[in-house]
C-alpha cells in the first residue's frame, strides 16, 4: 500500500465518522512517520469516497485475458477512467493538429 493510499483511507475513515479530516487526525492514524508536506498535498486532493476505507487485493478474473486484472479500489478505478479519458482527448487533439497543419499547407 502506498503512503498516499494510507492517507486517503484514513481521511475516508475519519469523514465516515462525521469528522473533518485534518493533518493532525491523519497523522495519528498512520502506521509510520510521514513528512507533513506529503500528508498536506495528499489531503488537498482528497475527495470523500465512503467505501474506500481499506485496500482489497487485486483479483484475476478467469473469464478475462490474463493481462487484464480487475481494479480493486474506487480510487484506482477513477484514476483508470480519468487516464482513459485523457488518452482519448490526446488522440483527438493530435488529429486536430494534423488537420490544422494540412489546412495551412493548402
Amino acid at each position: 500500500m502506498t503512503i498516499q493510499n494510507e492517507i486517503l483511507i484514513a481521511a475516508n475513515q475519519i469523514a465516515n465518522k462525521g469528522n473533518k479530516p485534518t493533518v493532525a487526525l491523519i497523522k495519528t492514524k498512520l502506521n509510520k512517520k510521514v513528512p507533513l508536506p506529503v500528508i498536506i498535498s495528499t489531503l488537498k486532493t482528497w475527495q470523500h469516497e465512503p467505501n474506500f476505507i481499506s485496500l482489497l487485493e487485486n483479483k484475476v478474473d478467469i473469464n478475462e485475458p490474463a493481462n487484464k486484472i480487475k481494479v480493486s479500489t474506487l480510487f484506482e478505478q477513477s484514476l483508470y477512467d480519468e487516464l482513459t479519458y485523457m488518452k482519448k482527448e490526446i488522440v483527438e487533439l493530435k488529429d486536430l493538429v494534423k488537420q490544422l497543419i494540412g489546412q495551412q499547407s493548402n
